[in-house]
This record gives structure tokens, sequence and C-alpha cells, in this order.
């Protein structure tokens, strides 16, 4: 409940998103795959778990296993995921990130990332997954960025999630000797930015979600490219506050 709690501040109150279980009175951010998926919380001790403001960072873990006997993956509903499927690799679903904002910018992020590379090891998991979030549903003011993804870090062909047509939106919108570099950094989320860092890839177009009033593009990262890039990372660019 106190992820739930968390959720609802960041992406309800601050974001603007809905969905069918939000339950606004009790102020949860909530649906159907909670019941079923692990989910990584981090606790700050000093804040009342009574309140339901102690968990100060999430993310909601979901893997093929569990995925498969519950019947789908939470970005089935926004991308064709038959080729992740078909490579056989065993998969895990990374999804509703989000920290506490007092929170943001130190070390709540590294302490997650620790963690979670602790959970892929444990479960042996090769690729991760799942759709990372521009604010708002203006294509022009993300063309710079989404058109910098789709020419500089496009998936594999026989890795590449396409987004579906009922949101489906093209990537590739300004050409690449037109880009800034610069203009393209400045509007990417910070998140991206640092799954990026690590050898993070997109899937084919980006999906215009308008219950959560954002711009989700698919993010994977093989844990074998990860790992070679995982030190340089954490050593040259997380500097604590």
């Amino acid at each position: 409940m106190a992820a739930q709690r968390l959720r609802y501040r960041v992406f309800v109150e601050e974001l603007g998103g809905t969905g069918p279980m939000v339950d606004h009175e009790a102020r949860l951010e909530r649906d159907e795959f909670d019941p079923v998926v692990d989910h990584l919380c981090l606790i700050d001790t000093r804040r009342d778990p009574a309140a339901l403001d102690h968990v100060v960072g999430v993310y909601r873990l979901l893997r093929s296993d569990v995925a498969a006997t519950f019947g789908r993956f939470y970005c089935d509903s926004e991308y064709d995921l038959t080729p992740l499927r078909a490579s056989g690799r065993p998969l895990l679903e990374l999804g509703r990130s989000c920290v506490d904002p007092d929170q943001r910018g130190g070390a709540a992020m590294f302490l997650m990332w620790n963690a979670l590379a602790d959970y892929v090891l444990d479960h042996d998991v090769q690729i991760l997954f799942g759709v990372a979030s521009f604010h708002g549903t203006d294509i022009a003011m993300l063309a710079p960025s989404l058109s910098w993804l789709h020419h500089h870090h496009l998936a594999p062909d026989d890795l590449r999630p396409r987004a579906r047509e009922a949101g489906f939106q093209s990537m590739d919108l300004i050409a690449p000797d037109r880009l800034d570099r610069r203009e393209a950094m400045v509007a990417m989320p910070a998140l991206i930015k640092a799954y990026l860092r690590l050898g993070g890839q997109v899937g084919q177009g980006a999906y215009i979600d308008r219950a959560f009033n954002t711009t989700d593009v698919f993010l994977l990262m093989d844990t074998a490219a990860m790992s070679a890039k995982h030190r340089q990372f954490y050593e040259s660019r997380w500097q604590p506050t």
C-alpha cells in the first residue's frame, strides 16, 4: 500500500495519470498486476510506516515465468513482444518506477539499481525491458529526443518489439543530419538517459498513453552488455550528494 501511495503521488498527483483501478479516495495507484509482481521498495526508516510515506522508491518486477502463468506482461497492451518471447531467454519486465521528489538526484536510484542487480543475478535474468515515459503527448516538443533514440539506439531486428497500432507514434521524425544531440538530451528523462548509459536500446515506435498523459518508449537491456558497462557507469556517473 505504501508503494501504491507513492505511485499515486507521482503518477496521478504529479503527472496527471489515472486508471480504472486507481483509488482516489485512499490515494492508491494500483492495477491488476500488483498481486502477482514482485515489488522492489526503497524504505526511508526515518519516516512513519503508519502514514504510508516510508516507501520512497519503487520498481515493479515481473519475470517471464510469472507472466506466462498470469497470461501477459504489462507491456503487451502497448507493444508486440513476439521477438522477445521467441528469443527463449529469461526476461524481466520493469515497471512503475518512481522516486519520492525529496529523494531525486541523490542515492535513491543507485540503491535501487544495486538491489535490482542482485535480483537479476538471483533469477538468472538475461533481458530486462519495460516502457519509459516522456511526460505529455506533444510530439512536436518530443521530436528531437524521439528521433535521437530511433537513429542511435534502435534494438536489433531479432529483439525489437513494435508499438501497437492503437497508440503507435513514429519516432523517425527528424533526419539524422538535422539532429542536435544537446537539444535531444536536454528533453530526455533522466531515467531514459541512465538506461542508455547502461547499453539500453529502444523498440520500434513510441506509444501514446493518454490515460497516463505520457508518450512511452520501449527500452530493453541485454544483461551481458549491461554488465560490461555497469562498473564504469557507477564510478563515472553517480556522485553522492
